[in-house]
């Protein structure tokens, strides 16, 4: 492994670190201190060796059997939030819930994220939205070090967003993002997070051990959130009228208050937690024609 100034952790169980807390070790953990550090690293690091970034581990089943290669986890040094006029620049370690907190407190509206379980890093990756809104309606431009350690600047062109989508090289690693954001009063951005959170808790098992929504919706969207939103092509929906709602294999379930939610309910695997995923799409398949596509990532190797 090259000269590091992070932390560099071998056979790191990864199981902690995933929302859903399941998962087998990854063969190393890197930690960069900063983004000199995270480049000298993948600069000296031997090609052959896979590279897997990870966020907070919102929307991830790691196998049981881990990870071969490397992960690196952003952390203290990548998660800054700084506003200049209705620009926030904000660092691929921070959590969704405190740029759209901080912006609001400067009177600039990224809502959306509040709702967002994750980091920036992630919700790029993912082009994550709801209520309507997504990240490639406020992106500028994203920052991310290449697998050779070389910096590039890609625009919301080279990321080529689409629904739940982005593109990016093999093994770069995001690092920060730039967003413009339309002013309004912060007690007014404010109130509106607060019934969004409201909103999100009366519908989703926010208690619950989960990665988010399971599969993406075939309608192509999220939910907007307004009276005139529809149902029809929602995962959740297609999930209901196959008769899954709660359904458990294992210690897996998925969840009765929001069926296309995939819980951790008693202490399952993540082999129990995909094959009830497996089955999910099977069944919504024979039911309706329609092919659920994960959304949850599923990375590494069976036990």
């Amino acid at each position: 492994m090259p000269a590091i100034r992070g932390a560099l952790t071998p056979d790191r169980p990864l199981d902690s670190l995933t929302w859903l807390r399941v998962g087998g070790p990854a063969d190393w953990l890197f930690q960069p201190a900063d983004q000199a550090d995270l480049a000298d690293f993948l600069r000296g690091l031997d090609p052959g060796i896979a590279v897997f970034p990870m966020g907070v581990g919102s929307n991830l089943i790691v196998r049981d059997g881990g990870i071969r290669g490397v992960v690196i986890r952003l952390g203290r040094g990548f998660n800054g939030i700084d506003i200049e006029g209705d620009v926030v620049t904000a660092g691929a370690a921070a959590l969704d819930a405190h740029v759209a907190r901080k912006a609001a407190d400067a009177g600039l509206d990224l809502t959306f994220l509040r709702t967002i379980p994750g980091s920036i890093g992630g919700a790029v990756r993912m082009n994550a939205g709801c209520y309507g809104a997504y990240v490639a309606d406020h992106l500028i431009d994203a920052q991310a070090v290449t697998r050779d350690g070389q910096l590039l600047t890609l625009s919301p062109e080279d990321l080529r967003f689409a629904y739940r989508h982005a593109e990016l090289a093999e093994g770069a690693v995001l690092i920060r993002a730039r967003f413009r954001a339309d002013a309004a009063a912060p007690a007014t951005l404010h109130a509106r997070m607060e019934d969004q959170l409201a909103r999100r808790d009366a519908t989703q098992p926010t208690k619950e051990r989960s990665a988010g929504s399971t599969f993406r919706n075939p309608a192509g969207f999220s939910s907007t959130g307004r009276a005139d939103d529809t149902h029809e092509l929602k995962a959740w929906k297609l999930i209901e009228d196959a008769g899954l709602r709660g359904h458990r294999l294992g210690g897996a379930q998925m969840s009765e208050k929001h069926p296309n939610f995939l819980l951790n309910a008693d202490r399952a695997t993540a082999a129990e937690l995909e094959a009830l995923g497996e089955l999910v799409r099977e069944r919504v398949q024979a039911s309706s024609g329609h092919l659920l596509q994960w959304e949850v990532i599923r990375i590494g190797d069976p036990a």
